[in-house]
């Protein structure tokens, strides 16, 4: 299979192809944003409606993206979390987790260190209807699962700061526990190319030289860096407590290297059009990981390359040549795809593809099937049809593609 399509299946009059990513979208993307050192709600949520809405914004007129964004609890004063924001505040948080667009807990904060904290936390969350299924761990936060980058305890059973029983059980799926590429796109080949490549036109061959190793070191056995040497944006991983969860991989594609430039000035450099040109070449899907309250305006937001590199990402989805979407729906995607597969017979003339190994309806946002133009096709789940949209001549006129709508989240009317 090329990068275009993940499987293929037969049937009587050809093939049914899995396209690897929506279409007509060549590649997919994550604004994935922690939230260290965001200093107030204003700047939060600011950010959120300039990146997701079309509204005129304090900090200009809105891109109209879909973004997810990360959430603290218990941290300094000094940094904007939960706990520590008015009751108006975590009423603006508690409407963007339900709509989707606070999709990630990163960690509880540096300043939780206990069980019952932990727990305080979920049941206010579940209470309020609230669910975030990304985790994401913090420097060296004591709640982190990370035990060999992160260095937390928040999977080690005994420990004052054991929650991950707890976290899974509230709905949980998805965790990062440290680990960064220089890559361009994941799930597609490992490759090199780009890495280094400064839109200054100095290559930065150190760069590309640590991923090179942290390459080698996973295709040796080395378990820090297995996920390089995959380059697969999800891998099945057991916590120390025994439970299984599955891990992703984020990426920072500046060119100085993945701990250079993860903030609101660098993302310009990150997001250069070198890089997104290549991930929608490769077919590839990113993570991309950065701090968008770090080094920000705090009465303008983004200036210079950052808001043109987010006009830029804005053009390239309103194109349908980068799908932009939340930490969570991308992650549920690929996993989805990962996961599914099709049973296909003819009866009565109509070829019906059944569907397994889906969790719900809502994840087969964006499935798209390429089938023969000729064939009456029927797609279906649990005994229930799907709606489908066709588009023939797609991507030839013997062909045409069968398409699951990706529906886009719903902002609510928070300031």
């Amino acid at each position: 299979m090329t990068s275009e399509y993940a499987a293929a299946y037969a049937c009587s009059s050809g093939e049914v192809k899995v396209r690897r990513n929506p279409y007509p979208y060549k590649a997919m993307l994550a604004i994935c944003s922690d939230l260290d050192e965001t200093v107030s709600a204003d700047v939060y949520l600011n950010t959120s409606r300039y990146l997701n809405t079309t509204e005129n914004t304090p900090f200009g007129k809105g891109l109209g993206l879909e973004t997810g964004n990360t959430i603290f609890f218990y941290m300094p004063d000094t940094e904007f979390s939960y706990w520590d924001a008015s009751e108006k505040d975590r009423q603006a948080v508690r409407s963007l987790i339900q709509s989707g667009h606070i999709d990630s807990i990163h960690s509880f904060g540096d300043l939780a260190t206990s069980r019952s904290q932990a727990a305080e936390t979920l049941e206010h969350l579940d209470r309020h209807g609230c669910k975030m299924k990304v985790w994401i761990d913090h420097a060296i936060a004591p709640t982190n699962f990370g035990a060999d980058i992160m260095q937390g305890h928040g999977d080690v059973p005994g420990h004052d700061a054991y929650h991950a029983d707890l976290t899974l059980d509230y709905g949980v799926q998805y965790i990062w526990t440290g680990r960064v590429t220089s890559m361009h796109g994941q799930d597609a080949p490992v490759s090199l190319a780009g890495i280094g490549d400064s839109p200054d036109g100095h290559y930065q061959y150190k760069t590309a030289l640590k991923e090179a190793a942290k390459v080698v070191l996973g295709m040796t056995g080395n378990t820090r860096y297995r996920m390089h040497s995959a380059n697969r944006l999800l891998r099945t991983t057991t916590l120390r407590d025994g439970q299984v969860s599955k891990e992703f991989f984020r990426s920072n594609p500046h060119p100085g290297g993945i701990s250079v430039g993860d903030n609101s000035k660098g993302i310009g450099t990150a997001l250069r059009p070198a890089f997104l040109n290549r991930l929608e070449a490769r077919g590839a899907r990113s993570i991309v990981y950065t701090h968008l309250g770090k080094l920000i305006d705090p009465l303008t937001g983004f200036a210079g390359a950052s808001r043109e590199a987010f006009e830029d990402l804005a053009a390239r989805q309103h194109e349908q040549k980068i799908l932009v979407t939340t930490t969570y729906r991308l992650l549920n995607y690929a996993s989805t795809l990962a996961e599914l597969t099709l049973d296909i017979r003819v009866i009565d003339g109509t070829t019906e593809i059944t569907v397994n190994g889906v969790r719900d309806d809502a994840s087969l946002d964006g499935l798209s099937l390429e089938v023969p133009a000729t064939d009456d096709v029927r797609v279906t789940r649990d005994g229930r049809e799907i709606p489908v949209r066709s588009v023939t001549g797609a991507p030839n006129s013997s062909r045409k593609m069968l398409i699951v709508d990706w529906h886009r989240l719903d902002y609510p009317g928070v300031k």
